[in-house]
């Protein structure tokens, strides 16, 4: 089970995301980029780790809403090979979230899971746009535009480090570091 909630935390609040095992233990990563547009930097502090877990023998990097918009923080160091994006990405701007998931898992070689919002609040509608990309930019599985609803997909490790090894396109990634 994964999903984002604001939390309260030594008396300041985060977007967390919890990621909760089978067997109750779980990890969290707290939303490093806040929306600064819509006052999310007023109310909330910023995270400043990247969480990378592992199930199932996947290495899955944690990442909500807004950072998909910033790319260094979500560079693949060769240290995942999924990454899971949970937001409430408002219909008006579904175009940029479809494109920049699959901007994230071409230039990261890696499986990109997008889950968003359905319905609406005072401030936004939304409209689905959850999917399961490959490492190719190709939509593996989508949700129904608009409707509640859940895929499952089988991603391929072995498939994924023959494709890596084959096409090392992280071997040529920039190296940086970054300052938090």
């Amino acid at each position: 089970m994964a999903g984002s909630i604001a939390v309260r935390d030594e008396g300041r609040y985060y977007n967390r995301f919890y990621i909760v095992y089978p067997d109750e233990t779980f990890r969290t990563y707290d939303k490093k980029h806040l929306f600064t547009y819509g006052g999310e930097h007023a109310h909330f502090t910023a995270g400043r780790q990247r969480t990378v877990v592992e199930y199932m023998g996947m290495r899955i990097l944690l990442q909500i809403c807004y950072d998909l918009r910033f790319p260094v923080w979500s560079r693949n160091l060769k240290d995942y090979d999924l990454a899971l994006y949970v937001a409430s990405w408002p219909t008006s701007r579904l175009d940029a979230w479809l494109a920049l998931l699959r901007a994230r898992a071409i230039e990261n070689q890696c499986y990109v899971a997008g889950v968003n919002s359905v319905g609406h609040d005072p401030a936004c509608e939304y409209n689905g746009g959850t999917l399961m990309i490959d490492p190719y930019g190709r939509t593996m599985a989508a949700c129904e535009p608009g409707k509640v609803g859940a895929v499952t997909v089988e991603t391929d490790r072995a498939g994924l480090d023959e494709f890596r090894q084959k096409f090392p396109v992280l071997d040529d990634a920039d190296r940086f570091t970054l300052s938090i």
